[in-house]
């Protein structure tokens, strides 16, 4: 078993519950862990025996490019999808980020993560 993590995916996106936030947008951040069997491409140094990360980073672009009120809506989505097209991974760790968000005050970010194991 193996760890891949793709740290700090920047996105500018439409997320949100006030009508502002779905018309101008926010920058994103997100951060993905997966585990799966890396024992095979360890000894065959073949792209096909392990997981693209090319891949897992265009699935997090292409679904932080469509509108969600809540973080952990497009979090799902992104953990539903990668199991869809990535079978051999076991466990998927999301977070999400909103940097800057309009909250009334000082806030770097507000991050929500998900977590699932594929049973």
């Amino acid at each position: 078993m193996g760890i891949i993590k793709l740290k700090n995916i920047r996105t500018f996106s439409y997320h949100g519950c006030l009508i502002e936030e779905g018309k101008i947008g926010s920058d994103y951040a997100v951060d993905l862990q997966i585990k799966a069997d890396l024992k095979k491409s360890c000894d065959s140094d073949n792209l096909e025996d392990t997981v693209d990360y090319v891949l897992l980073n265009k699935i997090i672009v292409e679904e932080m490019a469509i509108r969600s009120q809540l973080l952990e809506h497009v979090a799902k989505r992104i953990i539903t999808r990668v199991f869809q097209e990535v079978p051999t991974i076991t466990h998927i760790k999301v977070g999400v980020s909103k940097l800057n968000p309009p909250i009334g005050g000082d806030v770097e970010a507000v991050t929500i993560e998900l977590e699932e194991t594929k049973s």
